[in-house]
């Protein structure tokens, strides 16, 4: 017998408001519809071990799509419903539920509503015009048809279905007609079904060669005690389609005070000169994907890493505000950082080779971590370290000197200075200069490392300072001799006399080696400040305007520039002024033309 009934909604009113604030992506409405079938499932398995109904040997959900009857059909063979319970979950619950949401949340933003409405099947009626249920419950009563178009009405009868469980048939509207394609909806089904715990099959043809689309027993869940490297590797390659094998990993296994599954990679660094590449760290409960990287519950930092983590005492559907002041989020979070820096540690004292050799991957990372988590700092900041200029990592800490007193402080004195490289290449030849005085500097030369040479001289101000290894090559590798006044000052008359640029500082210095004439030395705090210029846009962030051109009096060239004629020493003072350039920064079209001309000039003097 037929029934007919009123729904006191119309989907006019809350469709435009479910749309527009529920989901970014209406695609999750899958998600929604399988999980209800797989709770279906776990139900009627719950009462097969508790002995109330027979024994079900082939767990599964169905799901199939029709491109001619613009149909998608979700079906599974769980507990199944009666025309009663019908009425109460479908329509009472599910539509009076709709109705609570609409009054309560018509003028509210996003993140206040998602996790207040448990859609649950009526997300189906946002890709669809029509949805019909047929179902049957385990009990032993008739198969029931349900159908509605999500406003006024809807209609209940009895149906001829024979096998227990429920199916949803989705008759989709014109403008959702992708849904209906086979490869659209294997994609969902991977990407938000990919570990639920019972098979799911996608258009099966009734062969044995069948395969479900899922896997119910993903890696995360299994003790990693039993676990090998290579199921690391290929749990990690068919989850993330990323065929470059992972330099480690985690695995996540806990069951007090709170549960918790998953396993964090650290992925190889595609870039040699890595900027913040996001990872994809995805969420689950119970199985079922919640979404990517949610900074609530993953700490930022790690969404650097590639991972799932699992965790069943957090909803399904949840308000981020829920998620900000919830303590046993906040706990899980804390937890998270925790194991990944326990795993860190770990692997620099037991394996301090692989840990080296994993530096230029993991070292972003690492940093970033530590400028945005100060509890992860507190856990690492003994294992950051350092390339010298002899190729050999040590820890930063290493580098430190003592820590000034107040009285030192007081008269002005500055803590040791870490001299550092951030361009081999360019800074070749204060590298050289360096390695003649037997001195000593890091290489910091990723796009963190700017930022986090700050936060380093921040955390440790009264231990140590960064010196960019051309910034301070007077105070570095001037010798002890003193010299002469006189020699100085006629050597700063002529450079002033013949340079091109009339406005670099000249300064004389006597270096322990005598290999290079004269270098450019620009001041550190200066040249930050021109960068941190550059960054927000200013146009006036040249450093060479606050450079000092330091002439090197035990090189020849310097030495015994005063008694050649004075044509030579115009020739000769803007060489030495384009060499030293040259080895901080690119030079000018203009200067490099003359630089050339000049240099052409040499070689035809010295032909002579």
């Amino acid at each position: 017998m037929e029934k007919q009934g009123n729904i006191k909604i119309s989907s006019e009113n809350m469709m435009p408001i479910i749309k527009k604030w529920l989901y970014s992506d209406k695609d999750i409405f899958l998600r929604e519809i399988v999980a209800n079938g797989i709770d279906a499932i776990t139900k009627h398995k719950k009462l097969v071990d508790m002995g109330e109904t027979d024994k079900e040997e082939n767990y599964k959900i169905i799901v199939r799509t029709d491109e001619k009857a613009k149909t998608l059909t979700v079906e599974d063979n769980g507990i199944g419903m009666t025309a009663d319970e019908v009425e109460k979950y479908i329509t009472q619950i599910a539509f009076s539920g709709a109705n609570d949401f609409l009054q309560k949340y018509e003028n509210a933003s996003g993140d206040g509503i998602i996790g207040h409405f448990g859609l649950g099947f009526y997300s189906a009626y946002m890709v669809s015009e029509n949805v019909e249920i047929f179902t049957k419950s385990y009990k032993n009563e008739p198969a029931v048809r349900w159908e509605s178009d999500g406003n006024s009405t809807y209609t209940i009868s009895e149906t001829d279905k024979v096998e227990r469980g429920t199916k949803i048939v989705m008759h989709l509207a014109k403008a959702e007609k992708d849904f209906l394609k086979e490869n659209v909806v294997r994609d969902l089904l991977r990407k938000y079904c990919s570990f639920m715990p019972f098979d799911i099959y996608l258009n099966p043809k009734g062969d044995e060669n069948d395969k479900p689309i899922n896997t119910t027993t993903p890696l995360y869940l299994k003790d990693p005690k039993t676990c090998t490297d290579e199921e690391y590797k290929n749990f990690y390659r068919d989850t993330f389609m990323d065929f470059n094998e992972p330099l480690f990993w985690i695995h996540l296994n806990m069951e007090y005070p709170f549960r918790l599954k998953g396993i964090l990679y650290f992925p190889q660094v595609k870039k040699q000169q890595v900027q913040l590449e996001k990872g994809q760290v995805k969420l689950y409960c119970n199985q079922v994907f919640i979404a990517d990287n949610i900074k609530e519950v993953i700490p930022e930092f790690l969404m650097l890493l590639n991972g799932v983590i699992d965790c069943p005492d957090i909803p399904l559907n949840v308000s981020r505000s829920f998620l900000q002041n919830d303590q046993q989020v906040q706990k899980i979070s804390k937890h998270i950082t925790k194991k990944v820096a326990d795993k860190l540690t770990s692997l620099f004292n037991n394996d301090r080779e692989k840990f080296d050799n994993c530096w230029k991957d993991i070292a972003t990372f690492i940093k970033f971590g530590c400028m945005k988590d100060e509890a992860f700092y507190d856990k690492v900041e003994k294992i950051i370290i350092f390339k010298d200029l002899n190729g050999e990592y040590k820890p930063l800490s290493t580098y430190f000197g003592e820590e000034l007193t107040e009285e030192q402080t007081k008269n002005g004195e500055l803590p040791k200075a870490i001299y550092y490289v951030s361009d081999e290449a360019q800074q070749a030849q204060y590298i050289a200069m360096f390695k003649d005085a037997g001195l000593q500097a890091i290489l910091c030369d990723t796009y963190i490392d700017p930022h986090f040479v700050s936060f380093i001289e921040y955390k440790n101000s009264k231990k140590c300072r960064f010196v960019r290894i051309d910034a301070d090559i007077d105070g570095a590798l001037k010798s002890e001799t003193q010299l002469d006044e006189e020699s100085q000052k006629q050597l700063v008359e002529i450079f002033k006399k013949y340079l091109v640029n009339s406005d670099i500082q000249i300064k004389v210095e006597k270096f322990k080696s005598g290999k290079i004439p004269a270098v450019i030395n620009v001041d550190e705090f200066m040249r930050r400040m021109s960068e941190m210029g550059g960054f927000y846009g200013m146009n006036d962030t040249d450093p060479t305007k606050n450079a000092t051109l330091v002439l090197n009096v035990t090189n020849p060239v310097i030495s015994g520039i005063m008694t050649i004629d004075e044509e030579k020493q115009k020739l000769i003072v803007n060489q030495i002024y384009y060499l030293a350039m040259l080895s901080y920064k690119k030079l000018t079209p203009e200067e490099l033309s003359d630089f050339v001309e000049k240099s052409s000039q040499i070689l035809f003097d010295y032909s002579k």
